[in-house]
């Protein structure tokens, strides 16, 4: 099945036509663990096969990344910027077939596949014109003939710990403003998307040989949790990134703290929309539904929820009802499909508890779902896109399901009220309302609205556009990503006094004379 949309090609073109023989997962050097298989969640089929990284795989990387860092922290930041424009190109110019491989090895839809590969084009983008803006702050002093000033240095090591869902852009938004900045990277892919990791680092190999850098700026281990650990426990990385569920986020929070390193965490979402009673429907069934089916329900900014006026209740609910009977569920590499299959087995496992808790704590399921079977459906993964009537306070929605369920709520009242239901979960990544009342759009923007890290007026919860900072709060994790002044957080900031006078005046005025 997978030939018939040229994936065979896209494998080779991505350096991975000898993958089920073992390939790099760290520097470009062979790693020596257990093997691991990459199974498509598409038709079942077996993709190809790496080796997971040791200790003593994990050492040599890390020593690796130590060396690349002392040269690359002294190349000036457009000389940086100009090889992560290269990078850029490189993926320009592959974006089709790594798009591919996202599509096949994730299951998400072809076309969200090539978007993701734009998103990390864009990033480059971005991050080649901040390679020239990374500017700090100059001050008067209070003492004469004294200057102040603060600047920015790299860190060092920044390990990212990224998830299946996302299998290579939000590497690329660590990555893209981490280099820039003159840091270095190791990076732990999802352990069910490792094909994905390679094709990126050998992409950036490329790139390295061309401009002659040293291998290890740019550095790749692979395996399950016990590979994060030996991120989050190290020293030597003084920054780590992990995009993750709010239970992995605790762990690695906890690890990274513990040595006061710092932590960059992009964990779970809850996310909903508001839609009031002067919401245009043309716009909510779109954002809605995009936004809770797309990814088959396995983005962090998927739409959970929908906190809906009692006085247009219906019409919405029968709108949005109507537009899944339109949903076309299969292989995501056809065009023709709305929705692919979920990750795997655990996955469907999980959307099918939901479903059942829902129904047990007094919900009403308006789609049923299911999973799907026959020809087409081999793998086991496909689900079907469902809707249940809930309540706010119901604990399955409280918790993050990584599937494709919505819940329906009513709300009555004012937009307060709307904004309390959305406020009242533990997450607080994304956020949207639905009206074309100014004020309802207002409230929800101010500080007593929305209490998520990102509020939209009009569009859905799902997507986010490089430029904008992304990420969220509450048990989200606080974390900032991608655009605005991200860039911050993979440096060290210091603060600088120069005396250029003939004196030794002391702050505040203190005298100490000998």
């Amino acid at each position: 099945m997978a030939d018939k949309f040229g994936m065979q090609a896209a494998l080779e073109q991505l350096g991975l036509k000898e993958i089920n023989e073992g390939t790099s997962t760290g520097s470009n050097n062979f790693s020596s663990g257990d093997v691991l298989e990459s199974y498509s969640p598409v038709d079942g089929k077996l993709i190809g096969k790496v080796k997971c990284s040791s200790a003593e795989d994990y050492e040599r990387v890390i020593v690796s990344a130590v060396n690349a860092f002392k040269s690359w922290r002294t190349v000036p930041a457009p000389k940086r910027g100009e090889v992560v424009r290269q990078f850029g190109d490189k993926l320009r110019i592959h974006k089709e077939a790594l798009g591919k491989l996202v599509s096949y090895e994730m299951g998400k839809s072809y076309q969200e596949g090539l978007g993701e590969v734009q998103e990390m084009i864009d990033i480059c983008d971005f991050a080649v014109g901040l390679s020239r803006q990374l500017h700090g702050l100059t001050m008067h002093s209070e003492r004469p003939g004294h200057r102040m000033y603060e600047q920015y240095h790299p860190l060092g090591i920044v390990g990212i710990i990224s998830a299946f869902n996302f299998p290579v852009a939000v590497w690329c938004w660590n990555t893209a403003l981490a280099w820039i900045c003159g840091d270095v990277c190791v990076w732990k892919g999802s352990e069910k998307t490792p094909l994905c990791s390679v094709a990126c680092q050998n992409l950036f190999t490329e790139v390295a040989k061309e401009n002659n850098l040293p291998e290890g700026i740019s550095c790749i281990v692979t395996g399950d949790y016990r590979v994060g650990e030996m991120i989050t426990t190290d020293r030597r990385v003084p920054l780590v990134s992990a995009t993750g569920s709010s239970r992995m986020g605790r762990i690695v929070g906890a690890n990274v703290a513990e040595r006061f390193g710092k932590s960059l965490l992009e964990l779970g979402g809850n996310n909903a929309i508001i839609i009031t009673p002067d919401a245009d429907l043309k716009m909510v069934v779109p954002g809605a539904v995009f936004g809770a089916v797309g990814t088959a329900g396995q983005r962090c900014t998927s739409t959970r929820r929908l906190i809906i006026h009692e006085s247009v209740y219906d019409k919405v609910r029968n709108a949005i009802v109507n537009a899944y009977k339109q949903i076309k569920i299969g292989n995501p590499l056809d065009e023709n499909n709305h929705v692919g299959p979920l990750i795997d087995a655990a996955a469907v496992d999980m959307y099918n508890v939901a479903l059942e808790k829902v129904v047990a704590e007094g919900g009403q399921v308006l789609v049923e779902g299911g999973v799907l079977s026959g020809e087409g459906y081999e793998s086991g993964c496909y689900v079907k896109p469902a809707i249940a009537e809930a309540k706010n306070n119901f604990e399955i929605v409280q918790h993050e399901t990584f599937a494709p369920v919505l819940y329906l709520l009513k709300y009555s009242g004012g937009i307060e009220n709307a904004i309390e239901i959305q406020n009242d979960v533990p997450q607080g990544l994304s956020s949207a309302i639905m009206t074309s009342n100014l004020k309802d759009a207002e409230k929800f923007l101010s500080a007593a609205g929305s209490d998520c890290g990102i509020a939209n007026v009009n569009i859905g919860t799902s997507g986010a556009e490089i430029g904008g900072a992304f990420g969220g709060e509450k048990e989200t994790g606080g974390g900032r990503e991608s655009g605005s002044d991200a860039w911050k957080i993979y440096m060290r900031r210091q603060t600088n006094t120069i005396n250029y006078s003939d004196e030794l005046p002391l702050a505040q005025g203190i005298k100490f004379d000998l």
